[in-house]
């Protein structure tokens, strides 16, 4: 895969690494240039690097994110994260977008406007190597022995111009959601944390929520998630 990281600092570098270990190609977009020439020296002269800010679209059109099946976006600033995926997303049609997520409150608001919100390198590395379902659903296991699928869904799909106020008001219990037969919600990720699901949870927009199912029946439960 062609992959484009905006963020040159310890985390860019890190993931880079990561990527080209494992064949991926990998252009980086960096505004600082110490950074840059330090890149230089540590990774390998295929990578592509460009000077410049990851939130500039002709920076980015440099990087070849025309062409990127993923973007990420590793700087320390959640704004800046949020602006360069969005550039991605909106002006080059990429695929797939993750950011780096540094508060841990603004997770919801990265989700609900389609953009895959990570705190961990770790994770990051681990989004870009799993092929996603498409519809933001990744398969997390295939429990095969009970043709049942371990799924984790993203709530709702909105425009970028919601604000986490209205988000906030568009919450709904659990008991309230119509699933397939067939499928059960078990837990839900927000904050930074995992907490199981009951009736009386209220799920929000931009929530990450795990699901058993049968197999075939993820399609159906993702349509009603993403609804909401």
């Amino acid at each position: 895969m062609y992959i484009v990281i905006s963020g040159g600092g310890k985390i860019g570098e890190y993931l880079a690494t990561k990527l080209l270990h494992n064949k991926h190609q990998v252009a980086i977009i960096e505004q600082n240039e110490k950074k840059i020439d330090h890149l230089a020296l540590v990774l390998p002269s295929r990578v592509l690097m460009v000077h410049g800010d990851g939130c500039d679209s002709t920076f980015q059109e440099d990087a070849g994110a025309n062409k990127a099946d993923i973007f990420v976006a590793t700087t320390g600033s959640d704004d800046a994260n949020l602006v360069a995926c969005e550039v991605a997303n909106l002006v080059f049609k990429v695929p797939r977008t993750i950011a780096r997520v540094n508060n841990p409150k603004n997770e919801r608001i990265f989700r609900r406007i389609g953009i895959e919100a990570v705190s961990s390198t770790t994770v990051i590395t681990r989004l870009i190597e799993t092929e996603a379902v498409e519809g933001a659903v990744h398969a997390i296991m295939s429990l095969t022995q009970g043709d049942l699928v371990l799924t984790e869904m993203t709530i709702g799909r909105g425009d970028i111009d919601v604000k986490i106020s209205d988000v906030e008001k568009m919450g709904k219990k659990v008991s309230e959601i119509s699933l397939p037969a067939g499928s059960l919600l078990v837990a839900v990720g927000r904050g930074g944390s995992l907490e199981i699901v009951n009736g009386s949870t209220v799920l929000y927009p931009g929530d990450a929520v795990i699901c058993v199912s049968k197999e075939g029946v993820e399609g159906s439960v993702r349509d009603v998630l993403l609804s909401l």
